[in-house]
Formats: structure tokens, sequence, C-alpha cells
């Protein structure tokens, strides 16, 4: 029987404040190979958010076991993917993404969302690397508006198509979200070197702001899992893939 990769005390700050880091999920070689594989590919043929159906790469990283064991641990049953991301920040004002919950993007039922961000390489403040607000995810869904610094955040609006479990099909409009009265007090900017990641949920506030570095690029890569038996709402996501 194999270790657990999750310890007591990491699977309870992780339920009590909603976020986890951890060293060394990569190789600083894997790291590198995916940067490298990343700036050679062909972009004529956009991944979106379905790279890991896509690239060997990108699933490469998506079902790591290193990544892939926590998250199995942390979900309590086996994971599937929804969406990959490679977010590439570059330096001398890169901006961020507002400080958001996942859950308002990726609606899902029961919501079992948690998301693994890796860092490529070393980040912190200095080069818009992630912020959290530890304990947020106990207040459930909470209120957001549309970003409106848009030299600190990405600001954007799109349409999707929902389906429920039984057919029924609507359309809502997303937007890059940020929360209402957010305590800038409460906002962690964490330190997370390369080739480490954190684990959150995806009631979790979250986000990053713009990289004020003048050399330092701040490249990541953001996996989306849901336990086995949850429905993703969105239908461009609703494919979940089983591994």
């Amino acid at each position: 029987m194999t270790s657990p990769l999750i310890s007591p005390e990491e699977r309870q700050r992780y339920q009590e404040e909603g976020y986890l880091v951890v060293p060394g999920l990569l190789t600083a070689a894997e790291a590198d190979a995916f940067l490298k594989h990343e700036a050679e590919r062909a972009k004529d043929v956009p991944y979106n958010l379905h790279g890991h159906t896509l690239d060997p790469q990108y699933r490469y990283l998506a079902t790591h076991p290193a990544i892939a064991g926590r998250v199995r641990e942390l979900l309590g049953g086996p994971p599937r993917i929804v969406q990959t991301m490679f977010l590439d920040k570059p330096a001398a004002g890169g901006v961020g993404i507002a400080l958001h919950q996942d859950s308002l993007y990726l609606p899902n039922e029961p919501n079992t969302l948690m998301a693994c961000w890796v860092a490529l390489t070393d980040t912190d403040a200095g080069n818009g690397g992630l912020a959290v607000v530890p304990g947020s995810h106990h207040d459930g869904l909470r209120p957001a508006h549309r970003t409106q610094n848009t030299a600190e955040h990405v600001s954007w609006e799109h349409h999707h198509t929902m389906r429920d479990r039984d057919g029924r099909e609507w359309q809502e409009t997303l937007v890059s979200f940020e929360m209402d009265d957010l305590d800038p007090d409460s906002i962690v900017r964490l330190t997370v070197p390369k080739g480490s990641g954190v684990f959150f949920t995806g009631l979790t506030i979250h986000g990053s702001f713009s990289n004020r570095s003048e050399d330092r690029r701040r490249p990541a890569f953001a996996i989306h899992y849901v336990r086995e038996g949850t429905w993703v709402f969105r239908t461009d996501v609703q494919n979940t893939l089983a591994f």
C-alpha cells in the first residue's frame, strides 16, 4: 500500500485556509522541458482550454503523479480534468487576473472544483505571482463585478452555453470577475519557487497582479479538476477527462 502524498497537517491546512503550497511537484528539467515545448510548438491550432486533450506535454503535467495524486487525495475520489491553461505573464507590465473564485466561471454540482497552479519559474509578488485570500472558501460564492483596473488586470466578456443534467440549455455571460468589497489586507501574495505548486478549492479567492519586474517573466500552468460524478454546467468544458 502506497503512503499518502498529503500529510494530516497539510490536509488540515488545506481545509482551514483553502489552499496548500507544495514544493517540488516538478523537477527543474520538467519545467524547462514544458517551456521549451511551448516556445517551439505551432500556434496555428488554438488550444483554448483543451490542451490536455491535444498536446502530450499538457497531458503530462495535468496527469503528473505528484500533482494528480495529491488532487485525488484532496478530492477524496477519482479526479477528472476540466481544463488546462498556460499562463505566461511577460516582464515589465504583463497584467494579471483579478481576485476571483473559480466556481463563478465553472459552476458545478456538487461543487468539487479545485485547481493546481504550477510555477514554471520562480514566482513572487515582484513578478506577478499568485495571490490568495486564506479562509475565503468558507463563505461560499461571494458577490463580484467586472474588473475595473485594466492597468493591473485583464478585462473581458464571454458568452457561454450552459446545460444541466436534464438537457436544459441556457446562455450566461461571464466577465473577468473581481470580488466586491475585498479587504486588501486579507490578500496574501505567495512566493512559489520553480516547479512548486498551489492547490486550492473552487471557492478560494485568488488571482494575481501585474508583473513589475523588468526582466523576469512569470509563466505558470494551471489545471482544474472535479471529482468523478460532478456535473460541470458549461458545455465547452463539459466533457471532462478521466485518467
